[in-house]
């Protein structure tokens, strides 16, 4: 009878070549299901303290998740972990596509690199057969025809995941390609893996994932889709001037609405993330002029905006697209002819905002061209908006110079400029060697007070989400393990997520609220944040979609996993696991020298000091100890310093983990 999971791992000793197989326990999966929580298990063990990101000790680990090829919906993500070099502690990326279950298929959770290779090399499995081949003439490549070239040695079962020459630069901004451009972007793990000399994963498998009750996820399914298809003659309704009336209207509404999961749905469906270009913008959901300017002032909608609108995109769509057992399909190839791109992926919301309102350009065409060469050359999108930003403001204050920058004319709304720049990063060329392993480097390096003006938690950017505007970002960015991250929680996540339907015992958020107390900490909240936090790990583990958890809690994961499985537990004990993986990751950052709420700060500009002078958060300063020194009495995390505590870590089994960081 199946369990979902393969019960081993691939090991890859890029030093020596060598391949081998680990088996691991049963109870290791139940303790952390697969996925994010595998690696984190065992990273926590192997990766030793003081690690060099970029040198040999560093592990990197590629990983399915638990329900992948089970026939679950949404669950076709895979996981990429190891040291960031971009923040020194956790880190870690995820993507979907058709990756994760290729995994699974070659009979593994996860496989996990070793060491450094002394030649470039990529990995091949292909009948059963793992092995290291020559990579000389891959290197160099860019991400997509990198991936091509490897399609056509290695057959069109290939699955592949590949790096781009910005990765191969050691950027630090760089993530891991898949299916032609889709990036598990975030951490700089793209960084490792160009250090190790690896440049791409082929693999091909036919095994088959084993369930404990087929028919049990065959009827969680049918319950989801029959609510799924519902709606769908009322999201024709949802055009893009649908949109920009609601963002006018919530920018001077005094009371807030939750949204529900219904809405995201009928967005998702329609445009994808690309639905909030515009309402977000107009909101002060979107930063924007590098996080000191105001949406309806500085980028309108009758001036600026709506050249991004959603509707505008979609024009150039060939096909939509799906990731792995995913009924939603978000994603869209399009062909821009204005833009000389035959075939490029639809930008996504945070690439259009960090290369859009991030910079004041309203220019579509070259936010085509922007995303298209990211995803060629590998850069992370939010990363690298955000140092360009950073970069223009320093030139607008006087810190950076014409000379500085080689002549380059680098000044808000001038995307020929942020082209050419993203070139000379990509290439490591004079202020690009800089402005290529971010912000805080730059920084670092230019000096002249221009630290208060990079937008960085930890080391890495900022989110497309403004933390005044939604001050549960401003727990997340600083709080996780991984800084400077959106995709755990936020205060709109909790009313997506309506955990109160999957776990009783949560509060439930309120269907209307007045804006002005979403900026009050209140109880409720940050025992949802917490909650979310844990659940998102338990996410993660499994394999599965944000957008499927975003779905009003009519996506039951913890149902998912029993018939999966065969556990059999209650859905409170699923969330347990998540805070156990979250406590694993979290105790990462403590052994390897991090205090989360020293070294994980949130810029002043961010917590609203100062505050804005007009729009939506015109006067708003965040109350940041409050903030997170209750998410983290709610994790269990001592208060001042964000360090999980031994009571905490022994309830959850982690006493060998406790003892080490006691230590620390």
């Amino acid at each position: 009878m199946g369990k979902g999971y393969m019960g081993k791992i691939l090991k890859v000793d890029l030093d020596s070549g060598n391949v081998s197989e680990e088996s691991i326990p049963d109870e290791v999966y139940r303790q952390v299901t697969s996925g994010i929580g595998l690696a984190a298990r065992l990273l926590y063990e192997r990766i030793p303290a003081g690690a060099d990101p970029l040198g040999p000790d560093n592990i990197l680990a590629f990983m399915s998740g638990l329900l992948t090829g089970s026939g679950a919906w949404f669950t076709g993500r895979w996981m990429v972990a190891a040291k960031s070099p971009l923040t020194g502690g956790w880190g870690d990326a995820n993507c979907g596509g058709t990756f994760s279950p290729a995994i699974k298929r070659c009979g593994y959770d996860g496989i996990f690199f070793h060491g450094i290779s002394p030649k470039p090399v990529y990995l091949s499995i292909a009948d059963g057969k793992a092995e290291l081949k020559d990579a000389s003439h891959l290197w160099g490549l860019d991400a997509v025809a990198a991936e091509e070239r490897l399609i056509a040695d290695e057959g069109k079962t290939a699955r592949v995941a590949v790096i781009g020459p910005a990765a191969e630069r050691i950027s630090l901004i760089s993530g891991i390609s898949n299916d032609r451009g889709r990036y598990a972007a975030r951490s700089g793990l793209g960084a490792v893996m160009g250090s190790k000399r690896l440049k791409a994963l082929a693999i091909s498998g036919r095994g088959k994932v084993e369930v404990h009750d087929p028919w049990a996820v065959r009827e969680l399914n049918a319950k989801f889709i029959k609510w799924f298809k519902k709606g769908e003659g009322v999201k024709k309704l949802l055009s893009a001037k649908a949109l920009n009336f609601m963002a006018k209207f919530m920018r001077v509404s005094p009371m807030g609405m939750a949204q529900k999961g219904d809405l995201v749905k009928m967005a998702m469906s329609r445009f994808g993330t690309i639905a909030s270009n515009v309402l977000s913008s107009e909101n002060g959901d979107s930063p924007v002029r590098n996080w000191y300017g105001v949406g309806f002032r500085d980028f309108s909608i009758a001036a600026h905006a709506d050249k991004l609108n959603p509707q505008r995109i979609m024009d150039h769509e060939v096909k939509k697209y799906h990731c792995y057992n995913c009924p939603l399909g978000c994603g869209s190839v399009l062909r821009v002819d204005s833009a000389g791109l035959s075939e490029t992926h639809k930008p996504e919301y945070e690439t259009c905002c960090a290369f859009g309102a991030l910079q004041l350009n309203d220019d579509l065409d070259a936010i085509f061209k922007i995303n298209d060469y990211c995803n060629r050359v590998g850069f992370d999108t939010i990363s690298a908006g955000t140092t360009i930003a950073f970069a223009m403001e320093c030139v607008e204050r006087g810190i950076l110079t014409d000379a500085d920058l080689g002549g380059l004319k680098l000044h808000w709304g001038n995307s020929d400029a942020v082209l050419e720049l993203l070139r000379m990063m990509a290439e490591r060329r004079g202020i690009g060697d800089i402005l290529a392993d971010g912000s805080k480097r730059a920084a670092q390096h230019i000096g002249k007070g221009s630290e208060r003006l990079a937008m960085h938690a930890g080391g890495q950017e900022l989110p497309m989400h403004d933390s005044r505007f939604d001050p549960g970002f401003a727990v997340s960015y600083v709080m996780e393990p991984t800084p400077g991250r959106h995709t755990n929680h936020g205060y709109q996540w909790l009313e997506m997520f309506a955990l109160h339907r999957l776990f009783r015992k949560l509060p439930k958020t309120p269907d209307l609220f007045l804006v002005k107390n979403k900026y009050r900490v209140t109880k409720d909240k940050s025992i949802l944040l917490a909650a979310a936090s844990k659940y998102m790990q338990f996410v993660n583990g499994v394999g599965a979609c944000l957008f499927g958890v975003q779905m009003g809690g009519n996506l039951d994961l913890p149902g998912y996993a029993n018939a999966v499985t065969g556990w059999n537990l209650p859905p409170e004990e699923y969330l347990t696991i998540g805070e156990r993986i979250q406590n694993i990751r979290q105790a990462f950052n403590v052994k390897h020298g991090i205090t989360p709420r020293r070294d994980f700060m949130l810029p002043q500009r961010a917590a609203g000091r100062p505050p804005l002078e007009a729009g939506p958060m015109k006067g708003v300063t965040l109350d940041i100890d409050a903030l997170h020194g209750a998410f983290a009495e709610n994790m269990g995390w001592d208060r001042e310093s964000g360090i999980p505590t031994a009571v905490k870590l022994r309830e959850l089994g982690l006493d060998g983990i406790a003892d080490e960081i006691a230590s620390v």
